[in-house]
């Protein structure tokens, strides 16, 4: 097992590294990053304890980003598809790739009531960035969102344009931190502490080698469903007491999102987007009613979609589209998974706390060897 798919860079434990067989092959790092070009940023705010007191904290918040292409070619558009699970949620954007099956930009994830200002700090950011390549230029970048209201001020709006900016200029490739940072800080799923997760999978076609690489944001579930590679743990006794405010339970989300450098035209991508559908049903979730569920897919694969010439490009057949399908699926169940194992419970306002998912727990239920 290659080093990189067993901890995070800090330390923090994955799911391979605790010995869960998942299924398929993954990059050398297990992660988004896999995709030649593709980087993740973070900025992760945790600030103060005790008593809510709006608009000072507890803080438990931030902002993930993620460029899907080198910083010298961001404002160049990639194809993509978008698919809606569950619509209690927020992923901007949306119309323009349903219209279009393009996107640019960075990618941010946030809490609920931060949308706005990730999406418009990122045009911001571009304007700055790019200067006279964006000039008179218009902008609608993807930004997305979770809940965070459990441990978080999210009412106290601490995430500032500088934090987006921080994450995207954060950016790099490689193997990167999951569990409580950036716009994952404040998430739980199950009743235990998640928030940001990733994965990846191999897909041999063609004779050519291609990744697909999964980043979730996972805010989602209820404890009796919880389920690890088909065992359903979350009636294990032994685990920690549920969480004391249960309505918050109903207020879950997830955020999917999906690169590969195999070359798909934009309904291929809501295909492929829509199989993350699976991964999260294979650990236990099931969009209830108060869900956003929300998914996006993108190929890096197309280089040159610009105006002025008939342009050509390359696609998978359709009918060759099943391998992708189960990597999708594959390494969406193990990058929320990660989410959580990479993981310590934490205390935010009104000293609100969620527990770390036990990992003895977990290898207890599969039957894996338990340090006494």
């Amino acid at each position: 097992m290659k080093p990189e798919w067993k901890a995070t860079p800090s330390g923090k434990l994955r799911g391979k590294g605790l010995g869960l067989p998942f299924e398929g092959v993954s990059g050398p790092f297990n992660a988004i990053t896999d995709v030649p070009g593709v980087t993740v940023g973070y900025s992760t705010i945790v600030t103060g304890d005790g008593p809510l007191v709006t608009g000072q904290g507890p803080v438990r918040t931030g902002v993930t980003a993620i460029v899907p292409r080198p910083l010298a070619e961001i404002d160049q558009p990639l194809f993509a598809g978008f698919f809606s699970l569950n619509g209690n949620g927020e992923l901007s954007g949306t119309h323009y790739i349903e219209e279009t099956g393009k996107m640019a930009l960075p990618i941010t994830i946030t809490n609920t009531h931060s949308c706005g200002i990730a999406r418009d700090a990122t045009i911001r950011w571009a304007v700055e960035f790019l200067a006279e390549r964006y000039h008179d230029d218009f902008a609608l970048p993807v930004a997305a969102e979770t809940y965070d209201g459990f441990l978080n001020d999210i009412n106290g709006f601490h995430v500032e344009a500088r934090h987006v900016a921080q994450a995207i200029d954060a950016a790099q490739g490689g193997a990167i931190e999951e569990g409580s940072v950036g716009g994952g800080t404040g998430m739980k799923c199950f009743g235990f502490k998640a928030g940001s997760g990733t994965s990846s999978r191999l897909v041999d076609y063609g004779g050519e080698a291609f990744t697909v690489g999964v980043f979730v944001q996972a805010n989602f579930g209820t404890r009796r469903h919880l389920t690890v590679l088909g065992y359903t743990i979350g009636a294990d006794p032994d685990l920690p007491p549920m969480l004391t405010n249960t309505k918050d339970t109903e207020l879950s989300s997830i955020i999917a999102i999906i690169a590969t450098d195999a070359p798909f035209l934009p309904h291929q991508l809501k295909r492929l987007a829509r199989r993350a559908t699976f991964g999260i049903g294979k650990t236990g979730g099931m969009a209830t009613h108060g869900s956003g569920d929300l998914f996006l897919a993108f190929s890096t694969a197309a280089s040159d979609l610009g105006a002025g010439a008939i342009r050509t490009v390359r696609f998978v057949p359709d009918e060759d589209i099943d391998p992708f399908f189960e990597a999708v699926v594959q390494a969406t169940e193990e990058a929320i998974l990660n989410s959580m194992i990479a993981n310590e419970g934490m205390t935010g306002r009104d000293r609100n706390f969620v527990p770390a998912l036990p990992h003895e727990a977990v290898k207890r239920a599969l039957g894996l060897t338990v340090q006494k």
